[in-house]
């Protein structure tokens, strides 16, 4: 069996996310509280007791998930005396998930990851005014739809992008919410079987973030990172990437571009991956994978429970 760890992004969170992990186990604690202080604000008091509202707000939604990501890794660690590189192959994670996958293959230090996205969220919230710009899930329909899109509603200046590639029949639009409201209000004569606006506060993987990502920069190249111990496939280029100075390039680019997460199953497969295992809140990523490729297994792992029934999966 030839393992890929993948990792959730924005969307996935919810209030006592990892609270089972923090309470049993002393190096799950340990990386919450890590996280809090390099925050220097209690983000694992938001995530176990604090307000939707709060968690939901960029700045904390992509630390938050992250860390409760890799609290899951360092049990199962923990548990079978393993680093994950000796468990699994290949990591991949979608959009801030990305982040998380680094740290979980120990390329990047989870102090120095929880300040980068706490800024990341903050740059890319603050990229466009309020009510400006908006995503939605396209369902049933080919991603060329958005040439048909922009030929149809956007003018010179305006913006419509694809921001995910999620599955096949299933892409998220992101750009001027003008544009997007017209889509889902005509998404039937678009010939599209639904369209969904998506509950986010600012329009991600798109152009209209290009000031976050020229704000991230410096502080991307500044990053120390080394070269993942697993093999990362990039949203970006849905390819495996280990050189450090290229991770930095992709974490800078992903910003504005599409994160191409059926590609990026797609490559895993044909590099052998016959497992996917999502590492954190919620489930999405791995009914994905079942959607993308039906002949490979996939599942989540979210609480202690899910963890034990992995560890007897792999000592069976």
């Amino acid at each position: 069996m030839t393992n890929a760890f993948i990792f959730p992004g924005q969307g996935s969170q919810k209030i006592g996310m990892g609270k089972d992990l923090y309470d049993n186990f002393q190096v799950a604690k340990e990386v919450f509280q890590e996280v809090d202080d390099a925050l220097s604000i209690s983000l694992s008091q938001i995530m176990f007791d604090g307000d939707e509202k709060e968690l939901k707000l960029t700045i904390n939604t992509q630390p938050a998930l992250m860390t409760v990501s890799f609290a899951i890794v360092r049990v199962i660690e923990d548990m079978t005396g393993k680093n994950l590189s000796e468990i699994g192959d290949f990591t991949a994670g979608h959009s801030l998930g990305e982040y998380s996958a680094l740290v979980s293959a120990r390329s990047i230090k989870l102090s120095d990851a929880a300040k980068i996205l706490r800024l990341r969220g903050e740059f890319m919230q603050n990229s466009v005014p309020v009510d400006i710009g908006a995503m939605a899930a396209l369902i049933g329909v080919d991603i060329s739809i958005i040439e048909k899109i922009r030929s149809n509603y956007a003018k010179e200046d305006d913006i419509i992008d694809i921001g995910n590639d999620n599955a096949p029949g299933q892409f998220v639009i992101s750009g001027h919410n003008s544009i997007v409201d017209k889509v889902i209000n005509d998404h039937k004569s678009l010939g599209i079987k639904r369209a969904i606006k998506l509950p986010v506060s600012a329009p991600f993987h798109c152009r209209l973030m290009e000031s976050a990502k020229e704000n991230m920069k410096k502080f991307i190249h500044d990053l120390e990172i080394v070269s993942p111990k697993l093999i990362l496939v990039n949203n970006v280029a849905a390819s495996p990437l280990s050189n450090v100075n290229e991770i930095k390039d992709s974490l800078i680019d992903q910003i504005t571009s599409t994160v191409r997460w059926r590609e990026s199953i797609n490559k895993m497969c044909d590099l052998g991956v016959n497992s996917f295992i999502e590492l954190g809140s919620g489930n999405v990523l791995s009914g994905l994978v079942k959607r993308i490729n039906k002949s490979v297994e996939s599942s989540s792992i979210q609480n202690i429970k899910d963890i034990e029934n992995y560890i007897n999966i792999l000592e069976g």
